[in-house]
């Protein structure tokens, strides 16, 4: 069994011990990708992949752009379905480019492949997830996750995961899907 180093930063600031339907009044939420008091220590002079797309904002400035200015090593740029700038059509098959401002590669997770190789992964010393899901099991980010820890465990390379909230709060419903429908649209057994 492989090991898998996850470190995860919850984004709330809200108290989740009530775990109420609705945050109260005056709550903030914070997105793990605005804690970096919490992860700068964990990637400041570190080879870093970032598993990102459109939703990776830091206020109005892309993670990338974020971490690039902060002078933090991204070497490589992993995109899920939709691509990094989200523009691909559902099911559309997304190809590895570059990113137009840095000019990293981006390896498409959402193309020939849905998992990083050892190659692509060769050299990193941490990877970065920060994608804003949508809450639903059916969405191929969870997938996306799965594979690129898988990868990760395999090579012995640690995962950070800056977590967003759920845009469905604290709302939990559905059967757990069953063990036969699984797919890259519906890869754990959740509800």
């Amino acid at each position: 069994m492989q090991k898998i180093t996850l470190v995860f930063l919850f984004c709330c600031a809200i108290s989740m011990a009530n775990c109420e339907n609705k945050k109260n009044e005056g709550d903030t939420i914070i997105a793990g990708a605005e804690r970096f008091d919490a992860y700068l220590p964990v990637i400041q002079n570190k080879k870093i992949g970032l598993v990102v797309n459109q939703s990776s904002l830091v206020g109005n400035t892309h993670l990338l752009d974020t971490l690039l200015a902060l002078g933090i090593d991204v070497k490589v740029i992993f995109s899920p379905e939709h691509g990094y700038g989200g523009s691909g059509d559902p099911g559309e098959l997304i190809q590895n480019n570059n990113e137009v401002k840095s000019g990293l590669p981006i390896v498409s997770l959402y193309g020939n492949k849905r998992k990083p190789s050892p190659e692509d992964i060769r050299g990193l010393n941490i990877v970065v997830l920060d994608i804003q899901d949508v809450g639903v099991r059916f969405y191929t980010y969870i997938s996306t996750l799965h594979y690129v820890m898988e990868a990760c465990a395999e090579n012995s390379i640690p995962v950070l995961l800056l977590d967003r909230p759920n845009p469905n709060g604290y709302y939990i419903d559905g059967p757990v899907m069953e063990k036969k429908y699984r797919s890259f649209l519906g890869l754990e057994p959740i509800p």
